[in-house]
């Protein structure tokens, strides 16, 4: 749980249902409803034919206003990539033929990276793109500090990733709205916590009020 200050009761983390949550774009748009996972495996490959719920078809989606380049970039995303949820940490693996880039900032900072770093995964290799402990010690540390400070931590749990096109610094797209292909993933429990948190410090009388 996260300790609020003064005299707030600890408040704890809630693991729902959908454990994430996941948006696809085509460079600035976004395309076809949100997907959300159910089940501690999700994967996210190019094809049409959705066989139960832990899989999300990319394949499926329309877009009238499609690119031959997204066309083409979609063609290469074939068996995409594979995430697992096991006990509070998220893995990403990548299954296609061609390499994903992924831009975790709590992953960054586990490892001491520059927080806009982007992570080519290479087919076959894996990258462990969350860990809610050491999201729990930040977000315990940052409610010392503040109401906006806590609120930043939303970022850390969202990860982009982006299929066979990469961006950043060592790329031609400076960001990920530049690529064709893109996923945006979203951790239902760490950002429930997250409101949860912010709602309780919300409700507590300011730290120095002389009433």
């Amino acid at each position: 749980p996260a300790y609020l200050p003064a005299d707030a009761s600890a408040v704890p983390y809630v693991q729902p249902q959908d454990w994430c949550k996941v948006f696809y774009y085509e460079n600035q748009t976004r395309v076809g409803p949100p997907f959300e996972a159910n089940q501690a495996t999700l994967t996210i490959d190019g094809f049409t034919d959705p066989s139960d719920g832990g899989r999300f078809c990319l394949g499926l989606l329309p877009n009238i206003n499609r690119t031959d380049a997204i066309e083409s970039c979609r063609r290469h995303i074939g068996k995409g990539v594979q995430l697992y949820y096991v006990r509070g940490e998220v893995f990403v693996e990548c299954l296609s033929e061609n390499s994903i880039f992924v831009q975790s900032p709590n992953c960054n900072e586990r490892h001491g990276w520059s927080p806009p770093t982007v992570c080519k995964v290479p087919p076959g290799y894996n990258l462990n793109v969350f860990n809610n402990q050491d999201f729990a010690t930040k977000l315990t540390r940052k409610v010392d500090e503040g109401y906006e400070a806590v609120y930043r931590l939303t970022k850390m749990c969202i990860i982009r990733m982006s299929f066979v096109k990469g961006w950043g610094d060592q790329y031609r797209r400076q960001t990920i709205t530049s690529t064709p292909c893109w996923i945006e993933i979203h951790l239902t429990g760490p950002l429930q916590w997250l409101d949860s948190v912010l709602k309780e410090m919300e409700s507590l009388p300011p730290a120095n009020s002389n009433t």
